[in-house]
């Protein structure tokens, strides 16, 4: 039994260290994925507007056939990003901001906008943004922004959609 117990000390010790590896990891790995998949379909720094959901996509994992999403992989190697949402006319519509480890870093909707305009700049700590501009400080080079709108009726979506082509991603100038 004795000389079992080093070797079961050591296993169980790999197995904790491997176990907090992928804690530590997989979120990463995950957004890292989700930020090459998005990128690849409409580029850096831009809001890319999405059709509406059917069952066979999957851009978005598992999106709801109610919402029109338009998502930007934003990157601020170059320094910071500038996120403007226009208002939609559309009962719900929202943002969120992921950093790198896939945390939420940001969250507003038209009910806490007032309706209104989002206007944002994403920066990681020690980038300057000029006084003035909510700021949303990220861990991490690169995330996404994700823009969800409720689509009740699919008749009104064409307005919807014009309307949520007037937001925009891009580097802060």
């Amino acid at each position: 039994m004795r000389r079992w117990l080093l070797p079961l000390l050591f296993g169980l010790a790999v197995a904790g260290i491997a176990y907090e590896a992928a804690l530590i990891a997989t979120p990463r790995v995950l957004m890292a994925a989700a930020v090459r998949r998005v990128s690849a379909l409409g580029g850096v720094n831009v809001f890319r507007a999405t059709p509406l959901a059917t069952a066979s996509a999957r851009t978005i994992v598992r999106p709801s056939p109610d919402l029109a999403y338009s998502s930007c992989v934003f990157d601020l190697t170059e320094g910071p990003v500038t996120i403007e949402v226009a208002p939609v006319p559309a009962p719900y519509w929202s943002l969120s901001v992921f950093d790198a480890r896939t945390d939420v870093a940001f969250v507003r909707n038209n009910r806490g906008s007032g309706g209104g305009p989002i206007r944002i700049a994403v920066a990681n700590p020690g980038q300057d943004v000029p006084p003035g501009i909510e700021t949303v400080r990220v861990e991490g080079a690169r995330g996404i922004a994700l823009i969800r709108i409720l689509v009740e009726d699919r008749a009104r979506f064409a307005a919807i959609d014009a309307a949520r082509r007037e937001s925009r991603c891009g580097r802060l100038r």
